[in-house]
């Protein structure tokens, strides 16, 4: 009886660990569903599983783990409302762990880079604000983070949404990350995209974004890795 209980609480214990991981589901332009993202054909690069990436000098920090080739591409014009739906499993679910506190973040880089080099420019990013976490504004609406389409050059484009979980990021290496590429044709715009960051190379497990502790009162300044957001 001693024994059940024990792994009844051993199972508990790692019941929320099972419900904190988290994905890009798919996308809304304008509000209208484009269905599940890594379905075939699919706009969004298909990863191995919803398991976070913790070495930001991993290549998988570019499109995420195991990440196929797009096979479709999404439309959307400059001044689109672009909608990204995070989920755990499922469009509408537990979405990320409540324990998982963080930034939410955009960035673009033309597709024809395929993410390599200086190409990643940041166009959106919510971090500590009003003493709310961007990750609890996320759960709050249900996975959804809302953006708008810059007024890019008509063209291709990688779009890679973010979210930086920082429960463990007081350790340096507990910081973990969760990415995915989703292809967009964009038109309606004219402006060329400026010169970005590497992802990977310009996050550091020591940079003051990635190894950070949620949990120090009073809170401090909290500012997200990856630089300002460029208005485009």
């Amino acid at each position: 009886m001693r024994l059940l209980s024990t792994l009844l609480l051993a199972g508990a214990s790692l019941a929320p660990l099972a419900s904190a991981h988290a994905y890009v589901w798919g996308v809304q332009v304008n509000g209208q569903d484009q269905g599940r993202g890594d379905a075939q054909p699919g706009y969004i690069r298909k990863v191995q599983n919803n398991d976070p990436i913790k070495d930001v000098k991993s290549a998988d920090m570019t499109c995420n783990r195991n990440r196929g080739v797009n096979t479709k591409t999404l439309n959307a014009k400059a001044g689109d409302k672009i909608t990204v739906i995070w989920a755990h499993n499922n469009k509408g679910d537990d979405i990320i762990a409540d324990s998982h506190k963080g930034p939410v973040q955009v960035y673009v880089a033309p597709a024809k880079s395929e993410g390599k080099g200086n190409v990643w420019v940041k166009i959106a990013s919510e971090g500590f604000e009003h003493g709310v976490w961007a990750t609890d504004k996320l759960r709050k609406n249900g996975g959804k983070h809302d953006f708008t389409m810059p007024s890019l050059a008509p063209g291709e484009y990688l779009i890679r949404p973010e979210i930086v979980a920082l429960h463990e990021g007081s350790n340096v290496g507990g910081a973990q990350l969760y990415m995915a590429c989703i292809q967009f044709k964009v038109t309606g715009g004219s402006k060329s995209l400026p010169a970005g960051i590497a992802i990977p190379g310009a996050y550091s497990a020591t940079d003051p974004g990635i190894k950070f502790n949620v949990y120090q009162k009073p809170m401090p300044a909290y500012k997200p890795p990856g630089g300002p957001v460029v208005h485009i």
